[in-house]
Parts: structure tokens; C-alpha cells; sequence
């Protein structure tokens, strides 16, 4: 069963190759994090060879259990991670660890702030505003802050303008990569460290951190010393300078710009191509063309790109505006005052009211609740959406009114910022007695930015880090520069163009070599440059190459860069504008802020997303029950309504009637105690206001969610004290005497509470996974096989279940564990918990069935349809979620990830070598049966935190992902955000080919979404850190099935035919080019007018590319979500191969070939006119380029999928613009002294029959091969989209819905079949003490003046607790 140990004790000697359906049930060992943190791995394995970071477990990451102190020493190199054994930071002895507020020296010397304020005990505010010892003193003080000086960290305007440059202090966030590594590596007094540094890795140039010439190294904010924060002394603080509030997402400022920019552009070969021929351009007699046609166009490229930015860059500074000017109410004198976010500094003292996220990081001082008590969300940070406890310290937990606040005059040494997000080191100085007091603050009194306070009135706290310095930013990464696969593919293409282009001016230059040393003598007319030496060949060598190269350099075509810019950036624009995916309920529209990664979304293989937030709703409902064997629901369905059938009672009834039930049915008293059980047995806290209406806090939604439902059944949970509950039923109260806790953890999976009942009888109630109820049952359980019948339905729907039971213990048997417990309870040597454990065993059994209870955490509208859909369209999805084991696998499976046939393989170990057996053998297993037996669709994995651990060092992690990417689906559970981003670097770095898309809404998804090709965030519940961060935001998860079956795939393909068409039109007209060196004896004369060949691009073909890339379908949007499977076009980049890209290579020399012997036929020696005179070559010429564009422009409507109002525009449209503006252009010009070759051109051209028959007779010769090969492909060897396009074309109806129901009614049946053998169970509880908080309330007490709640300790002051 699911809760019981493995036979033999460790669960290495299974030898469960993959998982054996015929067993009873997988063993489940609660899907552990591991006990290492980053620090502790920092030197055994990387990722990324340049940066490493190593990856930890969530354990680690939330800070529970042991964790190493960021300035702890490394291990030995030579030592394998998987035996590290990490010591906590308050660990005494020769390993000790010391703090940065330590008294070893361990830091250098920042201030002199020991001394510079004797009378720090006193409040500013209390002092009148007025600072000690004069200006003098005032001016000696400030000599002291060399680090934190006008000139280091910000402050002022020189300060300002150096950080401008890059010259500012270097630990802000935004520019730590994800994979940064720990320096501190020299020698600490305390631990006998080497002093020999390390050898120095090779450095590896990186964009993010190029300063382009300014500033230095950037310091480790861990080797400072300790920071010094005055309390309500705000100008000693600002003498200090730390950053202020304002925190920056933009990829650019004003002066990064310029330099990030044009680093950006020219690392495309297109870019320094082109600028390299605009060079060449400007060498005087070279050049056949005008100087400014390359120059010109480029400049207007750029400016066009750089407005595309700057657009882009406004917009996140819009939202990161949108939060910095968000409310805060700061300490002023005696009152607080509501200020702005960007406004709140160090050392100021800040109340938040409930539902309000923290503006910064702050200790905590004093809440309303008693003890200094409060709740936080910590979803935004970790992904947990179970409520976190903290406490602020005794002494200052009473301070709950602003007058009280403003007296408190001390200072705190607090470490200086850093990424670890859940260790914190720091010291509280305050006055005591006429004297000075030292208090310790850790974690428990931190409250870090991104958090939100829940369940509590107000708090009070202090802020000790601001802005980028807060542990949330200095987590998140600088915008990182993306760029796409068709991109990367594009820049290969114009090296592979620059050869062609090189290949040609060599033909050509030989050529020229050659006709002059055979036919020399002929051409001295020319008076061209003679060939008497090597020197005056290399020479004229270099001279016609230059020629040639400007002549050919429009092969690359420079509008293309332009027109890809324009057209993502118009998808962009149709993605937030798409109604279907707005979601009107928080009036959020999509918003692609990176519009040029758009055709990417139409090439992902592997979707990596979040849990919480993103595929649910974090939200708990009670939903459904199951007492005495009868079913009980919310709503039931029409075909379940409870009839009798043979005597028996069959069916789901009402909650109505189980309220009926409870008055004089046989199963009553049953009803009572679970109800009674759901009100009682839980560390909920009632909250009660004026109007008598009560508010639930609970930690755990699961335990809110029962406490409801209580409620809703008329059971109504009232107040608690100390040792008391109070419930409320049948207008009646009844108090329950609270004898003892056995708290839930991992392990036990239960939770145990002891009442002596308004009875005077002695009660045990238990509530927990049905495994580990089940087999503490009493023989005379009737209901036992009903009620395991509900749970697997309830499974089979998705939804989380319980087990309720109770017993009546004997009050003598009760008195004797009571005493067994105790001991227990105070047991000091360290195994407390094993204590208490096997005290609760003793009391935990002979247990009677009450029944189980359903709930739905709720899965966000079209999450199980979408997840089906994407796998249809070859894309594996991977769960990557903090929850425990048996939730994510229940969430897998109410969500689709997971189906009833497929074998869920489980790696769930405690050490390297076990992780790395396991995994060999399910690789084997599965080669070894490759036969047939098993099918890569069938194959699911779970893997926890730990062994996640050891799967991603460097000897296992190529093993892990080979197993990985075998199967269907990945659900990584227990998982850290750094271990998140770990996952997808893995599968980046082996698969490169395919494209990563990471979809999450938290700040802990950040990572991992900067770490894949495409970041979404879900702008949700969560706050908008990962939207903020990410390249695309939605609102909901469903609406990630149109973005990447319609926009992806419509963007893929739009972008790939605008590529290809751009380099066809360009290559068709100098080819022509080409072939007329041939006839003018090698002389570079051009056969085009300058101006016109640059207005090619510019104005006669710049639409039909734009017209293709923008509003082209070859799939409507309907067909292409209802046949995912055309996807695979994108994935296999069908429409963007190497082959595609050469056959429209070829397409255009064939064009060209045509085009220009047809051109020159027609107008044979030169085109004699009527009366008798030559048309002479510019009238000919420029009748051929007429014939180019015509059959181009053709090219365009042959390949155009639906036409529109616009591609008329674009296509025939063109060709008219051409004609009216050579009419115009070629008469004006020549007159104004410019494009003299025109001069008399027109009237020729025009009333020639010759140029109006070549241009439609050459099109249609050029275009009779390319209907021909359409025509026969879609005949004989059709593509699956050609189909598709047939049926949209004639509308054919789909009769595939009803094999559908068929199947889902067979897939019905398989999965309650699995669930018998495979059922997890959800408990949300924390693990942590329960009973601490128990003990504090007294619900029954009012609220004081400021809202506050005493404490109901006996013998302790309000707010005071034991620490």
C-alpha cells in the first residue's frame, strides 16, 4: 500500500524494473526534497560550463530542516555531491560556520558604524529630528562610508549617471546570470582554509554584463561586512546610500541603448554585410551604383528595428512604473503615511495591511495577531500556495500601535543582500533597562518583497532591503537576449548567399582577366589599365572585385530584415488583439512582448509548465462525501441520483439530504462525528468580525476547504482557545476539550486530535491518506469496501481525498499514554519528532470508518482538454511543481497529463548510486522489451526533488534525460525554482534541435521561463513577476493552445515563406544581373538604372512579402485546432529546410535564365523601332526588369493560400505602382538632372507593343513550370495539410465525435480499473509545529485598540511567546 515501507527496508532492493500493474500499489515514499543546497553543490557539477550553479531540492530551497549559510566553505572538489553532508548555520564546533555579523574580522571594513551613533538606543523622531554632534561630527562620519558613498551605489546624480554607465555597484540582480557562482574563497580564520586561490575559470565574453568599457569587477556583497540599519533614524540611514525602491525589468537604458542595440543588430552576418558593401560603396570610380542605394536602405532597417525595441522596452517600463507607484504607508514622526513603493528606504518602518504584498524585504516587528504571529503567501516566491507562519521576537511584538513604533530607537547588523531566499542572518541592538539588548533575528522574522500577507490585519516591519537588493531580485536575471532557430538558420543562409556572391564576382573578375589578355590589343580604345606585371593583375583583380561585389551584393536582400522585423512584430499585434484569448473575467488580454520569437511558438517540442497557479486554480472546494458507505455531493449529475435497486440504496445524494439524514437515519450518529471531526480535527484559526461573521485563516487550503464544508452542513466552527474548541450546531454550542495533537507530517500522513466531547467521553480523530487509515481499522468495519469504491471514483475524477476516522479511548488507557506522551514532549536529545511519532502509534488504532471526503483543487478552465490537445500535436509536457508526490500525480491525472493506460515510472531515492540504478534499470528494461510489449506512449515519469538532485550531476544526467525524453509525459514534484531551470538547461543542451517552451505565473518560474527558447507567464493570481518576465503573458493555460496550434504554426509559417520569397525575388533579379556580364564583355556595366534597382526592394516588392507574412493562412484556424497533428509541420520545420531554401534557390536562376534570354530575344540587336533607330539598352532593360517583377510578383499569387482585400493590394497592386511611377519618375528625373539614363526612355518603352507582350509572355513561361509541379505534387504525392486544406476548401464534415465518445466511455472504465491498483492521496498541511499556534489563540477574547490579539498564554505579556 501507499504508506507502507518498501519490503527489506530501503526502497533500492525493489526490483521494480517499471512499474508491475499486477502489485498491489507503487510504493510511495512521500516524494522527498533533498538535503543539499546550492552552496553545498556549488563545486561538485554545473549545468552551463561557464557559470555553474548546482541544483537543490525544494527542502532546501523553502529553508526547512538544515541549511548551509550562504558563507559556509565549499566542499573539497574531489568530493561527490551525492555525499555531502550539509551543516546547519548555527552550528557549533571546529566546523563552525560564522555569520557576516560575526566578531571573527571574516569581512572588510565598510564603515565605522560601531561607533558613530553612542546614542542609537534613542529614536530620531523621539530626539526631534535633530542629529548628534554637530556638522562637524556629521562631515567625519561621512569620510567613513567609502563604499556606500554618493559615488558607488547610486545616489545623487553623479552616482545616477555612473550607474547609467555601468559604472555603479555591480550586485544588483539584473545583472547576476542565473548560474552565478559563489567567489568567497578566501582564507576564514576560524576554518583553516587555504589561502592559495583558485585557478581562475576561463572567462567567456557575456552580453548581459558587458559594460562596454566602463567600471570595474563587481564586489560580492558577501565578503562586505554587516549592514547597519538605524531604527526611525532616516538621515543616518540615507548617509549610508543604499539603492532606493525602484526596481527595472527593461532590457534598456539611455545610455546601454546605443551600444546593446547595435551589438544586437550586427551580430546578423546580413548587418556587417551590408555595412561592409555600403564601405565599398564609397570608394570613388569602384562602384556601378550610386554610393547612398546600400547605405540608405540599412540606415532605415536599423531605425525600424531600434523603433521595434524601443517600443517593446516602453512597455515593460510601463509595468515596472505600474509597480513601483504602488501604495505603501511608511512611519513619519508618530503617524504612518501613505507614500509610493518607489519611496520606501532602509530603516524605514512600514505597516501592510492584509491581502497587501510586501513593498520590500522587512523584518518583522509586531503583527495583530498574538505573539507577533502572521500569515504569508509565499506563491509568488515558491510556488506553495500553503500559508507560512512567521513570528516577530518578544520584545518587540507589543509595539502594536504607530506611537509605540516611533519610540524604538536601536540599530540592526543585518547580512548583506543576497540570493539565498531563505536564510537570513542579523542582530537586533535596542535599549533595555537603562541599558543595550542584542536579540538574534533568522528567517522566521523575514518578509521578503513578492510575498503577500493573508489571514492577518496589519503588520509592522522594518525594512532591511530594497529595490534590486531584495532577495526576490537578486534571484531574477537580466531580460536575456533570445534569438530563434529560423533566425540562427537565416544567418547561416546569408553566409552560404556572401558564397554565392563571392563565387560569381570570381567568375567574373577571371572573366574580365582573361578577355583582356586574349582580346588586349582590340580594346585600346578603352584605354583600360594594362596587364604588364603580377602587380597590375592583383591589382585590377581587386579592382573588378569590388566592382562585382556591389554589383551582386542585392543577392542578400537587405528589406528582408525590415520586413521580418515589421511582420513579427504584426503578429505580436494579432496575438493581443485575439479575443480569444482575452480573458474577460480580470479584462487581461494577451500581450506578446517579444514579438520576435512569434514563430518559434509554432515549433515546440517541449512544453515545461508550473502547477500551481498555472494548470489550477489554488483553489480548494468541497466537493463530495462519502459517509457510511453512502455518497454525498454538491451537485449530482442526472444519471447519479440515488434510487433503490435490489434492496439496495444506490446513487449520489444532495448534501440537503444528508442534513435529513442526520436527523433519523440509521447512519446518524456516523454523520454527527464525521461532521464534528471536519469542525474540530484542524489548525484552523476563526476569525470573527464586528458583524458577527467569521473568516477562516487556514495554513493549509485543504483544511479551509473541510472547515467549509463543515460549515456548509451546518456544523459551524466558532472560536478556539488555548485548550478548547468551540463548534456551534442545531443552534447549540458544544466545547471540546483539546487533550492532545499528534501533528501531521510527510511521514505519518495523518493527524491525530484528542477531545474529551461535551459527552465526558475521550475521542480520537483522525483524518489522513486512506493507506495509512485503512490498515488502523478495527475488525467491525462495514463500510471499508464501499468506501474504497468511492475513493477510486473520487480519484478517478481528479479530486483530492481524505480517510475520517475515530475511536472512544478508555479514560484509563487514555491517562497511560498521556503520560507516554508527555515524556515525549519533552523529550531534549534531539529526536523529538521520532518521539512523538511512536507516542501517537500507541493511540492510533482500532480505528471505526467514518468515511472520506473529496475535494477539488480546482484545475483552471480547458486545462485537461488543452494538455490532450498539445500531445496530439507531438508536444511533451512536463510538470515541474513544489507540490508533494501523490498530489502532482493526482493533478496529472484529473489534467490529462496522465492517462489510465499508461505506466507511470517512479524514481523516488535517497542516494546517487540508488537514483542512478533505478534509472539503468527502467532503461534497460525498456530497451530490452522494445519489442512491443511496451510503447513509448504508455511511459509516464515521477521523479522527486532528491533524486532530481542526483540526476542532474554530470555523470547521470545524460542517463536521466534519455529516459526522460522516452516518455509521454514528466512530472518532476518537490522541485526547487533553480532545479526548475535546471531541467529545461538539461534538455537544451542535448537537444538542440528542438524548441523549449516554459509556462509559469509565479516569481519562482522566472528562472526556468528565461531559461527556455519561450517564456509565458500566466498574469493570474499570483502577481505579474513571471508575465513580467516572460516573452508572451496569457491569462489562463487554455489559451496556450491557440497561441501555438494557430498563432505558432500561422507565424512559422508566414515568417518561413516571407524568408524565402525575399531571397527568391532578389535572387531572380540579379541573376539577370549575372547573365549580362557574359554580353558585355566582363565590363561591370549594369544593366539596370542605380536608383531603380534600389527601389526594387523599397517600393515594387516591399508588399507582397508583408501581404504572405502578415495575413496568409494555408490552414483556417478552426481546422488547425481541430487537427493538431499539422503542428509536426513546425517541429519538423517542414516549410524552412535547407531543401525548401535550395529548390527556391533554383526556382529563381531558372527565373532568371528565362527571363533574361527571353528579354534579349525580344528585343534582338537592341530592339529596332519603327523609325529605324536602336531602343538602345536602358529601354530593353528596363523592359526586362518590367518582365521580372511581373513574374515575381506572379511567383507571390501562385503561392498566396487565401486572398485578400490587401494581398490585391500587394501583388497586382504592385505592378501598377511600378508602372505609374516609372511613368512619372522616368519622365521628371532625367529633367532635375538625376537618373539622366531615363532621358527618353519612357515615351519609347511605353508605346512599344514589344514591352507589353515580353512581360505577360515571359511571366507565364517562367510560371507554367512552378503550376505544373503544384498541380502534380498535390495530385500524386499530396502533404497532410494538403488534405486539410481540401476539406476546408469544400467544407467536408468530420464524422470523428462520435468514435470520440466511444473512446472516452472505454477510457472511463481503464481508469477506475487503475485506480484500484494506483490511488495518492492529498493532504496540504505544513509541516511544521502546529501545536505552537494552537496555543496562542484565544478566538473568544475582542481585539484590542489597534485591531491586535492578546496572547492566551498564562504568565506572558500580549505579543509575548517563547522563543
Amino acid at each position: 500500500m501507499t504508506g507502507r515501507p518498501p519490503p527489506g527496508g530501503s526502497s533500492t532492493s525493489r526490483n521494480d524494473l517499471l512499474l508491475d500493474l499486477e502489485n498491489d500499489q507503487p510504493v510511495y515514499n512521500g516524494g522527498q526534497r533533498s538535503t543539499l543546497n546550492d552552496d553545498d553543490l556549488l563545486d561538485a557539477y554545473d549545468q552551463d560550463a561557464s557559470r555553474p550553479r548546482p541544483s537543490v531540492s525544494y527542502d532546501d530551497f523553502i529553508g526547512s530542516g538544515q541549511t548551509t549559510h550562504p558563507s559556509a566553505k565549499p566542499p573539497p572538489a574531489a568530493t561527490s555531491s551525492s555525499t555531502l553532508r550539509p551543516q546547519g548555520p548555527y552550528v557549533a564546533g571546529t566546523d563552525r560556520q560564522f555569520s557576516q555579523t560575526s566578531d571573527l574580522g571574516n569581512y572588510q571594513r565598510y564603515a565605522d558604524d560601531f561607533d558613530d551613533y553612542p546614542d542609537d538606543g534613542g529614536s530620531y523622531y523621539q530626539r526631534g529630528g535633530a542629529l548628534p554632534g554637530g556638522d562637524a561630527a556629521a562631515a567625519a562620519r561621512g569620510n567613513t562610508r567609502n563604499r556606500n558613498s554618493v559615488l558607488s551605489l547610486g545616489g545623487g546624480l553623479l552616482g545616477r549617471a555612473k550607474n547609467m554607465l555601468g559604472m555603479g555597484q555591480g550586485y544588483s540582480e539584473m545583472d547576476l546570470p542565473l548560474t552565478e557562482a559563489r567567489t568567497a574563497t578566501s582564507a576564514r580564520k576560524d576554518t583553516g582554509m587555504s589561502d592559495t586561490p583558485p585557478p581562475k575559470p576561463a572567462k567567456k565574453f557575456d552580453m548581459e554584463n558587458f559594460k562596454f568599457g566602463f567600471g570595474k569587477g563587481k564586489p560580492d556583497p558577501s565578503t562586505l561586512g554587516p549592514r547597519i540599519i538605524h531604527l526611525n533614524n532616516p538621515p543616518a540611514n540615507s548617509i549610508n546610500k543604499y539603492v532606493d525602491n525602484h526596481v527595472s525589468t527593461a532590457k534598456y537604458n539611455v545610455a546601454t541603448f546605443l551600444p546593446k542595440f547595435l551589438f544586437e543588430q550586427f551580430s546578423k552576418f546580413a548587418n556587417i554585410f551590408f555595412l561592409f558593401t555600403a564601405g565599398l560603396q564609397q570608394i570613388p570610380g569602384l562602384s556601378p551604383t550610386n554610393r547612398y542605394t546600400t547605405i540608405g536602405p540599412l540606415i532605415v532597417v536599423l531605425l525600424v528595428s531600434a523603433g521595434k525595441e524601443l517600443v517593446e522596452d516602453y512597455r515593460r517600463k510601463q509595468a515596472d512604473k505600474a509597480l513601483n507607484m504602488s501604495k505603501a504607508r511608511i512611519l513619519r514622526g508618530s503617524q504612518f503615511e501613505e507614500t509610493k513603493w518607489i519611496h520606501v528606504a532602509v530603516g524605514d518602518i512600514v505597516r501592510v495591511e492584509s491581502e497587501e504584498p510586501f513593498p520590500a524585504d522587512l523584518v518583522l516587528l509586531a503583527s495583530s495577531e498574538p505573539e507577533g504571529l502572521c500569515y504569508i503567501e509565499t506563491a509568488n516566491l515558491d510556488g506553495e500556495t500553503n500559508l507560512k507562519i512567521k513570528q516577530g521576537l518578544p520584545e518587540t511584538a507589543t509595539m502594536v500601535s504607530s506611537s509605540e513604533v516611533s519610540r524604538l530607537g536601536g540599530r540592526i547588523r543585518s547580512e548583506q543582500p543576497n540570493s539565498s531566499l531563505y536564510t537570513y542572518e542579523a542582530t537586533l541592538t535596542m535599549q533595555a533597562g537603562g541599558g543595550e539588548k542584542e536579540l538574534s533575528l533568522n528567517p522566521e522574522q523575514l518578509l521578503l518583497r513578492g510575498a503577500t500577507l493573508r489571514n492577518t490585519p496589519w503588520i509592522h516591519g522594518v525594512v532591511v532591503f530594497t529595490g534590486h537588493e531584495t532577495k526576490l531580485m537578486r534571484n531574477a536575471t537580466a531580460t536575456p537576449i533570445k534569438r530563434t532557430k529560423v533566425e540562427k538558420q537565416l544567418n547561416m543562409l546569408v553566409l552560404f548567399l556572401v558564397g554565392i556572391l563571392l563565387a560569381l564576382s570570381v567568375i567574373s573578375t577571371v572573366g574580365d582577366l582573361i578577355y583582356r589578355k586574349v582580346e588586349g590589343d582590340s580594346l585600346s580604345y578603352l584605354f583600360l589599365d594594362p596587364m604588364n606585371s603580377a602587380g597590375a593583375t592583383a591589382r585590377i583583380f581587386l579592382k573588378d572585385m569590388v566592382t562585382y561585389w556591389v554589383l551582386f551584393s542585392a543577392l542578400v536582400p537587405i528589406s528582408l530584415f525590415v520586413t521580418l522585423e515589421l511582420v513579427k512584430y504584426w503578429h505580436g499585434i494579432l496575438i493581443n488583439d485575439d479575443l480569444d484569448i482575452y480573458y474577460d473575467v480580470t479584462d487581461t488580454p494577451a500581450n506578446c512582448r517579444t514579438s520576435s520569437l512569434v514563430e518559434e511558438l509554432g515549433m515546440v517540442e517541449y512544453v515545461f509548465s508550473d502547477k500551481t497557479g498555472t494548470l489550477t486554480c489554488n483553489m480548494m472546494e468541497f466537493k463530495q462525501c462519502s459517509i457510511a458507505g453512502i455518497m454525498y455531493a454538491e451537485k449530482v449529475p442526472e444519471d447519479r441520483v440515488a434510487s433503490i435497486e435490489d434492496g439496495l440504496e444506490v446513487g449520489i445524494h444532495d448534501f440537503k439530504q444528508l442534513q435529513e439524514n442526520l436527523k433519523n437515519h440509521s447512519s446518524a450518529e456516523a454523520i454527527d462525528q464525521f461532521l464534528t471531526l471536519l469542525a474540530t480535527c484542524h489548525t484552523v484559526i476563526p476569525d470573527q468580525d464586528a458583524d458577527g461573521n467569521i473568516k477562516f485563516q487556514a495554513a493549509s487550503p485543504d483544511e479551509g476547504a473541510l472547515v467549509e464544508g463543515a460549515l456548509q452542513m451546518g456544523y459551524r466552527f466558532v472560536a478556539r482557545k488555548p485548550r478548547s474548541v468551540l463548534i456551534e450546531t442545531g443552534g447549540k454550542q458544544f466545547e471540546y476539550e483539546l487533550l492532545a495533537v499528534c501533528e501531521f507530517n510527510s511521514t505519518r500522513k495523518r493527524m491525530s486530535t484528542i477531545f474529551r466531547c461535551p459527552d465526558g467521553k475521550v475521542r480520537c480523530y483522525c483524518k489522513g491518506a486512506d493507506t495509512v487509515i485503512l490498515e488502523r481499522l478495527n475488525e467491525n468495519n462495514p463500510h471499508v469496501d464501499i468506501t474504497l469504491r468511492h475513493l477510486e471514483e473520487y480519484a478517478s475524477e481528479g479530486l483530492r481525498t481524505l480517510c475520517l476516522a475515530m475511536r472512544e479511548i478508555p479514560e484509563h488507557e487514555y491517562q497511560e499514554w498521556f503520560k507516554v506522551y508527555e515524556k515525549a514532549l519533552t523529550t531534549v536529545s534531539g529526536n523529538r519528532a521520532d518521539e512523538l511519532d511512536k507516542a501517537a502509534e500507541l493511540i492510533e488504532h482500532d480505528f471505526y470508518l467514518l468515511g472520506a471526503t473529496a475535494i477539488e483543487d480546482r484545475l483552471q478552465d480547458g486545462v485537461p482538454e488543452t494538455i490532450h490537445t498539445l500531445q496530439e500535436a507531438g508536444i511533451k509536457v512536463w510538470v515541474l511543481t513544489g507540490d508533494r508526490q501523490e498530489t502532482a500525480i493526482n493533478i496529472g491525472m484529473s489534467c490529462k497529463l496522465l492517462s489510465e493506460d499508461m505506466m507511470l515510472l517512479i524514481v523516488n531515492e535517497e542516494s546517487a548510486s540508488a537514483t542512478r540504478d533505478n534509472i539503468q534499470k527502467k532503461l534497460d528494461a525498456i530497451r530490452t522489451q522494445g519489442d512491443g510489449t511496451i510503447e513509448m506512449e504508455t511511459l509516464a515519469l515521477v521523479i522527486d526533488g532528491k533524486s532530481l538532485t542526483f540526476a542532474l550531476e554530470k555523470d547521470l544526467e545524460k542517463l536521466f534525460l534519455d529516459l526522460a525524453i522516452m516518455c509521454k509525459a514528466v512530472i518532476c514534484c518537490r522541485v526547487s525554482p533553480l532545479q526548475k531551470a535546471l531541467v529545461v538547461k538539461l534538455v537544451k543542451k542535448y537537444q538542440k534541435e528542438s524548441i523549449l517552451l516554459a509556462i509559469g505565473d509565479g516569481a519562482n518560474d522566472v528562472s526556468m521561463i528565461q531559461a527556455a527558447h519561450i517564456g509565458v507567464g500566466i498574469s493570474g493570481m499570483e502577481g505579474l513577476q513571471a508575465a513580467r518576465s516572460a516573452d508572451v503573458s496569457i491569462a489562463q493555460f487554455r489559451f496556450l493552445r491557440k497561441l501555438l496550434l494557430v498563432h505558432g504554426a500561422w507565424s512559422y509559417h508566414r515568417v518561413s515563406k516571407a524568408i524565402l520569397f525575399s531571397f527568391y525575388k532578389n535572387i531572380t533579379l540579379y541573376l539577370t544581373q549575372f547573365w549580362y556580364v557574359f554580353q558585355n564583355v566582363y565590363s561591370g556595366e549594369v544593366i539596370y538604372e542605380s536608383w531603380t534597382l534600389s527601389f526594387y526592394n523599397v517600393f515594387y516588392t516591399v508588399l507582397p512579402p508583408l501581404a504572405l507574412g502578415i495575413l496568409d493562412q494555408f490552414v483556417s484556424a478552426r481546422l488547425l485546432d481541430r487537427y493538431p497533428q499539422l503542428y509536426s509541420l513546425g517541429q519538423k520545420n517542414t516549410f524552412f529546410k535547407l531543401k525548401v531554401f535550395a529548390s527556391w534557390i533554383l526556382t529563381a536562376a531558372y527565373h532568371s535564365i528565362i527571363l533574361y534570354i527571353g528579354g534579349s530575344l525580344f528585343w534582338i540587336y537592341d530592339g529596332v523601332q519603327g523609325d529605324s533607330l536602336v531602343a538602345g539598352k536602358w529601354v530593353w532593360g528596363t523592359a526586362m526588369y518590367g518582365a521580372v517583377l511581373l513574374t515575381v510578383l506572379g511567383k507571390a499569387a501562385l503561392v498566396t493560400n487565401n486572398w485578400t482585400k490587401y494581398h490585391v493590394i500587394a501583388i497586382p497592386g504592385s505592378m501598377a505602382i511600378w508602372l505609374v511611377f516609372l511613368a512619372v519618375y522616368g519622365t521628371v528625373a532625367p529633367k532635375l538632372g538625376f537618373s539622366t539614363e531615363y532621358f527618353g526612355v519612357v515615351p519609347r518603352l511605353f508605346t512599344s507593343p514589344m514591352f507589353w507582350i515580353e512581360m505577360p509572355t515571359l511571366a507565364i513561361l517562367c510560371l507554367a513550370r512552378d503550376f505544373a509541379w503544384k498541380f502534380s505534387k498535390r495530385l500524386w504525392r499530396p502533404e497532410a495539410y494538403h488534405h486539410v486544406q481540401e476539406i476546408q476548401k469544400y467544407n467536408i464534415q468530420d464524422y470523428r465525435p462520435r468514435m470520440e465518445q466511444f473512446q472516452k466511455a472505454i477510457r472511463k472504465v481503464r481508469q477506475v480499473q487503475r485506480m484500484r491498483k494506483q490511488r495518492g492521496y492529498a493532504f496540504s498541511q505544513a509541516d511544521e509545529s502546529q501545536t505552537r499556534v494552537l496555543q496562542a489563540y484565544d478566538t473568544t477574547q475582542h481585539r484590542g485598540r489597534y485591531g491586535e490579539m492578546a496572547s492566551s498564554r498564562p504568565n506572558q505579556p500580549a505579543g509575548a511567546g517563547s522563543r
